[in-house]
């Protein structure tokens, strides 16, 4: 008998993980501290990819590469079930220097990675971009579709174990009890489990954007200078961003970020100069060390998982970290090697 669940976090990670066990059979309960999606998942801007890939780690880098590939695929099923649609659209990334040419192009090389030199920067032509606030909306009502039960506002008071299990959690809303427990609340991940947190490095890392619309789309592609981007939606929206910010957990925005980010974005588009401000935001990424997630069982605690940690990267990983769970829960052979995704707890994984 397939086993019940309670997902801890209704972000992409947590919405994802419960759509694949509905999809299994499972019986799925879903509690969220705040709204469904209404954090880092929201806020973020969709690009499927690393901003400069040949500058992380090959963990991070197989991860978004399996859910890149996995993506077309995901967001075509959840369009055709929920006639929502995430505006999956493979809109290419223009890379403007500064960066290092030469390093860009042997690791394209070696990962078979499309490149193409433009006179003014790199062009990454097979990078695609989703709509978030669409994507979370499509995956919410995918897992309810499916029998998923999602509990917002309530927040995890604590857990309660027995030997080596979770018992039970308690929450603002009472308590919930199941077989497994799968931990994905983002930047709230070390807070929710508390002292069986061990030395997991999950923390707040605050990233401010900006919203203007035209009146079609400015921009051919995503362009990507230095850190900061510049994302054209097919309705003419345009999304400017991010700041990286080690605040706490302080989700306020700020002028100075605010002029910073336009002031830059006027260098390579000048149209902004016009162009009306129309929402400034912020949300708070799971900063985790060299960007690598948490993936897998707890090293103590048999039913409790994580999945957790993506900081940058938590939609780009969604469909990939939700497979890698499902491999270690179900006992199927991993894709590649998933060990690193558990060193995040910094003890070893009995997995006996």
């Amino acid at each position: 008998m397939i086993p019940e669940y309670l997902i801890l976090g209704a972000g992409v990670a947590g919405l994802a993980t419960a759509q694949q066990l509905l999809l299994q059979g499972a019986n799925v309960t879903v509690i969220e501290r705040g709204a469904v999606g209404q954090e880092s998942s929201w806020a973020g801007g969709g690009i499927l990819a690393p901003l400069c890939p040949w500058d992380y780690a090959d963990e991070v880098t197989r991860l978004t590469g399996l859910g890149a590939a996995l993506f077309p695929q995901w967001a075509a099923a959840l369009h055709d079930a929920t006639s929502i649609d995430p505006e999956y659209d493979v809109s290419g990334m223009l890379v403007l220097p500064p960066f290092d040419r030469s390093l860009a192009r042997q690791w394209c090389d070696e990962h078979e990675f499309r490149l193409e030199e433009k006179e003014d920067g790199l062009l990454l032509p097979d990078v695609a971009q989703v709509r978030n606030p669409r994507l979370i909306q499509a995956l919410r009502k995918h897992v309810e579709m499916l029998g998923g039960r999602i509990v917002e506002h309530c927040e995890v008071q604590g857990i309660s174990t027995e030997g080596d299990r979770v018992q039970a959690v308690s929450t603002s809303c009472g308590e919930f009890s199941a077989e497994r427990y799968v931990v994905s609340a983002g930047a709230w991940s070390k807070q929710v489990l508390g002292q069986y947190a061990l030395q997991l490095d999950i923390r707040p890392m605050r990233g401010q954007m900006l919203l203007f619309k035209f009146d079609t789309a400015p921009l051919r592609h995503i362009v990507l200078q230095d850190g900061m981007y510049l994302i054209p939606r097919r309705d003419g929206h345009l999304l400017v961003g991010s700041t990286l910010e080690d605040v706490g957990f302080d989700k306020s925005t700020t002028v100075e970020a605010r002029d910073s980010l336009w002031q830059r974005a006027q260098l390579l588009l000048p149209a902004l100069r016009e162009m009306p401000l129309i929402q400034h935001w912020s949300g708070l990424r799971p900063g985790s060390p060299h960007n690598i997630p948490t993936i897998g069982r707890h090293p103590r605690l048999e039913n409790l998982y994580l999945n957790s940690g993506h900081f940058r990267y938590g939609v780009t990983m969604a469909p990939a970290s939700a497979a890698i769970l499902m491999n270690e829960l179900n006992g199927v052979e991993q894709p590649f090697d998933v060990s690193p995704y558990a060193a995040g707890w910094g003890v070893a994984v009995n997995k006996s």
